[in-house]
């Protein structure tokens, strides 16, 4: 019954409306995932993009969402929140989702990618790295060599784990990597469950962190075939199909500007630090990619 008033609501004519050719829906998802920043670049959670999702599956007369994924990763459980509302929604809606990646859908930018039922590269897209990574740094020399002393007082054996002022333990570390491990099965899961049958490779390398072109991402069955958005959606829906962009109201950090000139408020310049950290973030994972 849902396909049947599906397929009627593009039939049916709208006063006032006239619609030259089928519609698809193009939400772009841009940024690293995860991550609030203000400076450069933009991210992506699921908080930000739920209204848009729901605005593109629901379009009167639909065929199609594609989504444009253009992210280095970032937060593996906002990855797997947008990857679930999309799959969700497709289903519901019984509309088909195809994916197409620009300059990168890596590690969590690809597991979102995943939600489309077709992928497409550009021929040189970086596309892959089925991984999962912790980075961070240790001072504990440094203090001794400064003269200051690390004083840390928790409640709970484990609360100060892998605290970079403090010398680095075996165990904490065996337990960090036993947690990314859970991740990395977890995204092998999904990988294997959407690529099911066009994987051609074996586990060692397509889940072993690697990234690779378009191209070769094509050879190795990450993704269906090679093109953009409009030319795929022309060959698939003829010449007068109509690519409406769904996108995310963009607006000046108020807070960015406010620090910038001395005139935002406490609490806005008190953020001015972590947002600094997490732009260098951020910055640093779209740069293991070269862009």
């Amino acid at each position: 019954m849902r396909r049947f008033f599906s397929a009627l609501r593009g039939l049916i004519p709208i006063p006032g409306l006239r619609r030259r050719g089928p519609l698809v829906a193009v939400l772009r998802l841009t940024g690293t995932i995860g991550m609030s920043t203000t400076l450069g670049r933009s991210s992506l959670s699921l908080a930000l993009l739920a209204r848009d999702l729901e605005t593109a599956f629901n379009l009167w007369g639909v065929r199609a969402v594609a989504l444009v994924v253009n992210s280095p990763g970032g937060s593996p459980v906002q990855s797997n929140l947008i990857f679930g509302r999309i799959r969700a929604l497709a289903e519901e809606h019984e509309i088909p989702v195809i994916t197409f990646t620009e300059d990168v859908a890596a590690s969590g930018g690809y597991w979102i990618a995943c939600a489309g039922d077709e992928i497409y590269a550009d021929p040189n897209s970086i596309v892959g790295s089925v991984g999962v990574i912790s980075a961070g740094f240790g001072f504990p020399d440094m203090l001794k060599k400064i003269g200051v002393e690390r004083r840390l007082y928790t409640s709970g054996e484990h609360k100060g784990m892998l605290d970079s002022f403090s010398p680095e333990k075996a165990a904490e570390v065996k337990r960090l990597q036993d947690i990314q491990k859970n991740i990395h099965d977890s995204f092998k899961t999904l990988v294997r469950d959407r690529r099911k049958g066009k994987l051609k490779g074996g586990d060692g390398k397509l889940f072993s962190g690697e990234f690779w072109t378009g191209a070769q991402a094509l050879d190795l069955g990450l993704v269906d075939g090679l093109g953009d958005v409009r030319t795929v959606m022309r060959a698939r829906f003829g010449d007068k199909v109509e690519l409406r962009p769904i996108g995310r109201r963009r607006r000046f950090s108020l807070s960015l500007r406010g620090a910038a000139n001395g005139s935002g408020t406490f609490d806005e310049l008190a953020e001015w630090p972590e947002r600094l950290l997490a732009a260098a973030e951020a910055r640093t994972m779209w740069s293991r990619f070269g862009l």
